[in-house]
């Protein structure tokens, strides 16, 4: 079984997302801790590259600042692997092709499986074309994490029977960001994905608000949550870890 599924045992999962290295390893390394003594059930982790394609402004300024900051794949691992010292949470890196491609397809997975990562999410890694880093993958004990969008349509029940550790259902188009509301017919695709396999479904993209956390997770298993943190963070710095706290409990409370 997936070290992802212990995120999903005992209800609707908090998982919440912040970008490595903004506004230093050291603090993200702090606010993690924060996030999980808060009572989140799974981390997402973002990677910094130059490039991130689903993001909106807020988390593509924090990979800029990450990265301004010398914020490496190298020093990402290390600092996983400190975590990994005092947490078994599940925890998996959001990063793109290109800063894989780099350190090297096989080198990446096996430091993911080195250090403790559970699982994957690459945005830009088309379904048709995820065959290339199963093997891998699969040999390093790595979940690559699926993504189900509005525009999936007939696709649905293809990726989702494919799927391992959860499926990330994006709730709206466009890129990542804060959404006063959300209009997309998500029953419709829970619908599909909970007829075609057992994998749980978190649904990302725009959930801000406890209203929205709870009422995402009266369909899905999970509520993702990640430009609402990543704003916190820009706007209190090194000084943001009892805010995270303070927001990350909100929201898991709502949800239970």
């Amino acid at each position: 079984m997936s070290k992802i599924a212990k995120a999903f045992e005992n209800g609707p999962a908090f998982i919440p997302f912040l970008t490595a290295g903004d506004p230093s390893l050291e603090k993200t390394e702090e606010f993690i801790h924060e996030m999980i003594r808060a009572g989140a059930d799974l981390i997402e982790i973002g990677i910094p590259f130059s490039d991130p394609i689903a993001e909106g402004p807020v988390i593509q300024e924090a990979d800029i600042r990450a990265l301004r900051a010398g914020t490496t794949p190298d020093g990402i691992f290390e600092m996983v692997a400190r975590l990994r010292k005092t947490t078994d949470i599940p925890m998996v890196f959001l990063t793109y092709v290109n800063p894989v491609f780099h350190y090297g397809f096989e080198r990446f997975c096996a430091r993911c499986e080195e250090t403790g990562i559970d699982g994957l999410i690459i945005p830009d890694l088309p379904f048709e074309e995820k065959s290339e880093l199963d093997a891998i993958t699969k040999r390093h004990g790595l979940d690559v994490i699926s993504l189900i969008a509005p525009t999936s349509e007939d696709r649905i029940s293809r990726i989702a029977v494919e799927a391992s550790g959860y499926i990330y259902v994006v709730s709206s188009m466009g890129v990542t960001g804060v959404r006063s509301e959300i209009k997309t017919d998500l029953r419709s695709i829970l619908s599909v994905i909970r007829n075609t396999t057992d994998v749980p479904a978190a649904i990302g993209f725009g959930i801000n608000t406890p209203e929205q956390a709870y009422e995402m997770t009266r369909i899905a298993d999970g509520a993702i949550v990640g430009s609402a943190i990543v704003k916190i963070i820009a706007q209190y710095g090194d000084a943001a870890g009892p805010k995270i706290y303070e927001y990350v409990k909100m929201m898991k409370d709502a949800i239970r």
